[in-house]
């Protein structure tokens, strides 16, 4: 089974939420949860798996396909109904290719038995179709999609919520509407709602208020993003980083710049470093995924007989980028006291 989902619309939750029923209901029955994202090796995959069956697994010094063995050698002796969830299986996919997918979607037919079911929980509803042909054939999968929560949907789990957390008065019925108005703007993500909730009451207590407030919600809005754009940015591999400075550098945040422009800063700064330049096609990707993040806009534009190009500027805040970069790399902090 595939589950697909924007971030926040109750994937993991559901999933492990039936599982746990089952677990109860059923004797033999039995469920493993590996965030491949956290698990990001092969090696890390299998040994969660073979761990959740209860069998000591050291850290390293086995090979993958010695793993493999003892997990199949696991399954064999074993009489219960097992199902795996690979959380943000995407991430293993695309870090590591399918190999550790086909092996797994194939060994019912090591183990002589259909006990083994594989759930595989995504954001990217294109993930099957990057997949190997021999992958795909093998799986025979079900989809299950998690549309969006609308405002209303939103509403409710913050009523319930508000209601465990805040005593009675402290949160008002517009105040709650506020903060799933804005959630559901911004795909329909529960935990972005909530966290406005809770953040905004964060927010009033420190402010030793009464009541939470619309203020209190906007200043929490402010602080989420804030803090949003700063994880983002610190999490992202150097190399992105060091487009991004070249973005900083190249315009100070304010006029837009184009692919090749971008280019020739971020080869400059490399250079500087001392490191090996990653090629413009490879630059080019990187803005993508940076648009893709919110951190920049990428906009094509047509500048008639000179052809499309892209023009990028930055989409957040300048000072949150930069104090990012530096705090979070030494080799950017390096560059920016120079």
């Amino acid at each position: 089974v595939f589950i697909y989902g924007l971030t926040g619309t109750g994937k993991t939750a559901v999933t492990k939420f039936v599982l746990k029923a089952l677990m109860e209901r059923l004797k033999n029955f039995l469920y493993i949860y590996v965030n491949t994202r956290q698990s990001d090796t092969p090696y890390r995959i299998l040994a969660d798996i073979i761990e959740g069956l209860g069998e000591k697994v050291p850290f390293t010094g086995i090979s993958t396909a010695e793993l493999y063995r003892r997990m199949v050698k696991a399954f064999s002796s074993t009489n219960t109904i097992l199902v795996i969830v690979l959380d943000e299986i995407d991430a293993m996919v695309k870090k590591h290719g399918d190999d550790v997918l086909y092996k797994l979607t194939r060994i019912n037919s090591e183990i002589g038995k259909s006990k083994v079911s594989i759930i595989g929980i995504t954001n990217d509803v294109k993930f099957i179709d990057n997949l190997d042909p021999r992958v795909r054939s093998s799986l025979s999968e079900e989809e299950i999609v998690f549309p969006p929560y609308n405002a209303e949907e939103l509403e409710d789990i913050l009523m319930r919520r508000a209601k465990a957390a805040f005593r009675e008065g402290v949160i008002s019925e517009s105040i709650i509407k506020l903060c799933a108005a804005l959630a559901a703007r911004d795909h329909g993500d529960a935990r972005r709602a909530l966290d406005l909730l809770r953040v905004a009451g964060e927010i009033a207590e420190r402010e030793r208020a009464k009541v939470v407030t619309e203020e209190h919600v906007e200043k929490a809005r402010v602080e989420i993003e804030r803090d949003r754009v700063y994880e983002v940015i610190s999490s992202l591999p150097f190399h992105s980083k060091l487009v991004l400075f070249a973005i900083l550098q190249g315009h100070n945040g304010k006029d837009a710049m184009t692919t090749g422009e971008v280019y020739d800063k971020y080869k400059e700064l490399a250079e500087q470093l001392g490191m090996e330049v990653v090629t413009q096609r490879r630059v080019s990707d990187i803005i993508n995924e940076l648009d893709m993040v919110g951190i920049v806009t990428a906009k094509v534009v047509n500048r008639g007989r000179y052809g499309k190009t892209k023009e990028i500027t930055l989409a957040v805040d300048r000072e949150i980028a930069i104090k990012a970069l530096v705090e979070n790399d030494e080799r950017v902090a390096g560059l920016w006291s120079r």
